[in-house]
């Protein structure tokens, strides 16, 4: 690789990508299992009260706030591209862009840790 090829991989913009990436793919391995949760509600009412009493242990709350924050991570990602892509956002405003999307980032998983705990 050329070293203009690795220089790009010190820009913000690189990493928003590999991040907007990495939380798409972790979110759609998160499916079959949100799936296989609804599907509990098919068996009868039982079962599902036996999943929703599995739900109430403290890692699976744990991990519920990190799938908001993938989730917001996700969301915020692609309306950062969407505004570079359609709205023209020169380079020198990608910071902020990125700035606005962590920071959205954090307050939606934030408001769902209080709300949740």
């Amino acid at each position: 690789m050329s070293l203009h090829t690795w220089r790009n991989r010190d820009h913000p913009a690189y990493w928003a990508s590999i991040v907007h990436r990495v939380t798409g793919i972790l979110l759609a391995l998160f499916l079959p299992l949100h799936f296989l949760a609804l599907g509990t509600a098919l068996s009868g009412a039982a079962s599902l009260d036996g999943f929703l009493a599995w739900t109430e242990r403290p890692w699976v709350k744990a991990s519920e706030v990190a799938l908001v924050a993938l989730l917001a991570a996700h969301l915020t990602g692609g309306l950062r591209l969407l505004l570079i892509e359609f709205v023209g956002w020169r380079r020198e405003s990608q910071a902020m862009l990125l700035a606005a999307a962590g920071g959205a980032t954090a307050c939606c998983a934030l408001a769902f840790a209080l709300n949740l705990f």
